[in-house]
């Protein structure tokens, strides 16, 4: 029988699981939070928090199994405590149920999301960038090509049609069936005729995935809603604690390509000026492109200075793969490839705007060298280092 979580029943669970006492029984506050699993905030005695998931269950009672990767990661961390300095930099998991798709976590309550913080406060600080490229580039650093880590994730394998397995993605949005009509609105339609349209586009998303190369841990949905900042960031950045940033929903995560994360991030700022753009008929792209309410130039000096930190922090990935750059601009093309793909899966829609994001990534994706200009702007002096020190290789 399915065990489902609700105000009611969730003290006593976790009363069940020593995560509470009795002595708070009338103590305690619980507040639903909007989000695409359940979820429960639990505000107990001396300001204590506990963030309760629940992944919901479909028709049959079954759930999809995320959290699986999620407390992964804990066990991970467990298992080779030379890592375990990276805890500072993720969610504080306390408890996982994996028959009944429970998690709990230590809820941050000195944090923000960083979509919240760009959206309120319509600021960019180049430090916020270059602290999360320093933390995703450590994580890559100290996991890559290690032989005993990737055989802990292969151990596990998850979903291979998660947007992280990019080969098997592409294969996926290839086959399109005549099941799709059933499935996606006449809006959404729009969109595949557009990529079947563009033979250019569908060859460089196969390219892009022939050249995969999973070599160490990686995130794998890098959306700014799952990056927290901390409410004092500005003392503790003065202060140079490492406390900044949190990179928290670990569920896509798995032994993947340090170039995907490095994209995702990108194009979750590039979604932020193409979620601005004024849509009119009477407009071409290029000019609503322009007229964006937040200006790409407003983003490009965070962009340039987090992929500038990244390298800082993890030159070596050069060495390896000098056209490493060139493929985190396609990967940024694919991310935004992807966010259109929910917009249809979720929203049921394809409009302007998702046409706009189609054109910039058809642009990232078969031409990356050209778009360097496009995503950094004169900002990318800073990165002409990096782009020698690659060629170089």
């Amino acid at each position: 029988m399915t065990f489902v979580l609700s105000d009611k029943n969730i003290f006593n669970y976790l009363v069940e699981h020593r995560l509470c006492t009795q002595l708070e029984s009338d103590l305690y506050q619980v507040e639903p939070i909007r989000a695409k699993n359940f979820n429960l905030l639990l505000t107990l005695p001396e300001s204590r928090k506990l963030l309760i998931k629940q992944e919901r269950h479909n028709k049959e009672g079954k759930t999809l199994g995320e959290f699986l990767s999620e407390w992964r990661i804990q066990e991970f961390l467990q298992k080779f405590p030379e890592l375990s300095y990276l805890r500072a930099w993720m969610p504080e998991a306390l408890h996982f149920e994996a028959e009944y798709s429970i998690i709990v976590f230590s809820y941050l309550d000195e944090y923000r999301d960083l979509a919240d913080f760009y959206d309120k406060e319509n600021v960019f600080p180049t430090e916020i960038g270059e602290a999360i490229a320093t933390i995703l580039a450590t994580i890559h650093r100290a996991t890559f090509n290690r032989q005993e880590y990737q055989e802990f994730f292969s151990a596990k394998p998850t979903n291979n049609l998660s947007p992280a397995h990019v080969p098997n993605w592409v294969r996926s949005i290839e086959r399109i069936g005549p099941e799709i009509f059933g499935i996606v609105p006449a809006d959404g339609l729009k969109f595949f005729k557009l990529y079947q349209r563009y033979s250019s586009l569908g060859q460089a998303m196969r390219e892009l995935a022939d050249v995969f190369q999973p070599c160490c841990l990686t995130h794998n949905d890098l959306k700014l809603n799952n990056i927290l900042l901390h409410n004092n960031w500005e003392q503790e950045w003065e202060q140079e604690s490492p406390n900044i940033i949190r990179l928290i929903d670990w569920e896509r995560s798995c032994w993947g390509d340090p170039a995907f994360d490095l994209g995702t991030l990108i194009a979750s700022y590039l979604q932020i000026w193409l979620s601005s753009l004024v849509i009119s008929k009477s407009l071409t792209i290029e000019e609503s492109l322009r007229l964006a309410m937040t200006p790409l130039e407003q983003l490009q000096p965070s962009i340039a200075a987090l992929t500038s930190a990244y390298f800082d922090n993890f030159p070596e990935i050069l060495e390896h793969r000098p056209n490493f750059l060139m493929q985190v601009v396609q990967f940024a093309g694919l991310a935004l490839i992807q966010q259109i793909q929910a917009m249809i899966q979720y929203e049921k829609s394809f409009g302007n705007k998702g046409i706009c994001m189609l054109q910039v990534a058809k642009s990232l994706l078969c031409r990356p060298e050209q778009s360097l200009a496009t995503v950094f702007g004169t900002a990318s002096k800073l990165l002409v280092p990096w782009l020698s020190q690659g060629m170089r290789y």
